[in-house]
């Protein structure tokens, strides 16, 4: 391979750098700056704190926060089966409802557990 054939990948990832990093300078730059006592001030809020900066939270937030983030990837993959329906045939269809039935089965398990009562 030819070096000319990265000239592609590597403007790209220029741009790319581009667009990240440029507009943090520009907001840098043009961006207005006058802190003031408040400002400056750990709460912004003007208030003190009245607990400790590292306050439990409850077990069940991220119990509903992991199950939201995985029920959440399992209904990614409808999307591609969606747009291929027609190309994938009888196998991709049946596999897909197999899919789902164990989507169903687990979200079913996890409602009757209680694992999405927040009380």
């Amino acid at each position: 391979m030819n070096t000319a054939s990265y000239l592609p990948v590597l403007l790209f990832i220029l741009v790319g750098i581009g667009v990240g990093v440029v507009p943090m300078f520009l907001g840098k730059i043009l961006g207005p700056s006058n802190p003031e006592p408040e400002k400056l001030s750990p709460y912004e809020c003007g208030f003190d704190a009245f607990e400790d900066a590292r306050m439990k939270f409850d077990v069940r937030y991220y119990l509903v926060a992991i199950l939201f983030i995985l029920f959440d990837l399992e209904t990614a993959f409808l999307f591609p089966w969606g747009v291929a329906l027609k190309e994938i045939g009888w196998a991709g269809y049946a596999s897909m409802i197999v899919f789902l039935l164990e989507f169903i089965v687990g979200f079913v398990y996890i409602w009757k557990k209680g694992a999405l009562d927040w009380e």
